[in-house]
């Protein structure tokens, strides 16, 4: 795998959007920002249907921050059963689509690059709203702390349309 190390420093108009080959990986930048889609994601991520939880990353600060987008649908095959004529979002996918954003920028950091993460801790997490079909989550992910080249602790934060709907610290530790 390849990390991002190219981004775009020159002003962008808005709205356009030019490409950067790095290696094996394309990324696109709008307004100087750093955009990976679906595909793009998927050579970064190890997730595959129906885990994968991340459309789109919408902006990415290497090594510091990502933002990702997770538009919910009816057909997601979890509303089957949660809840039959009430669907939500459960509360433990929209923590792992919040680390699927992480995991992004772990994967793109020099000294993890290739490396599987998985959860070692999850603190201060709380849900502030429902999260239905129709709604299109924004997770942004901010880079805390990197420990002895093995842990990483993020700040995440979830919004449907501006308000506040998760919120917590995720930790991940690279898989040996």
């Amino acid at each position: 795998m390849s990390s991002v190390t190219e981004v775009n420093t020159v002003n962008v108009p808005a709205l356009a959007s030019t490409q950067h080959q790095s290696d094996d990986a394309t990324t696109h930048t709008t307004d100087n920002k750093v955009i990976f889609t679906v595909e793009e994601i998927q050579k970064l991520l190890p997730h595959r249907y129906p885990f994968a939880l991340v459309d789109r990353i919408i902006e990415y600060v290497p090594g510091k921050r990502a933002v990702g987008l997770k538009n919910i649908t009816f057909n997601e095959p979890q509303f089957q059963g949660h809840f039959p004529g009430r669907p939500i979002m459960p509360g433990v996918l929209i923590v792992e689509a919040m680390a699927q954003v992480g995991g992004v920028v772990m994967t793109q950091l020099p000294e993890f690059e290739g490396g599987l993460f998985l959860f070692a801790g999850i603190d201060k997490v709380r849900f502030r709203r429902e999260v239905i079909p129709g709604d299109q989550l924004v997770m942004t992910l901010e880079l805390l702390w990197v420990k002895q080249r093995r842990f990483g602790k993020m700040q995440g934060r979830a919004e449907v349309d501006g308000q506040l709907a998760t919120e917590g610290e995720l930790m991940f530790s690279i898989a040996k």
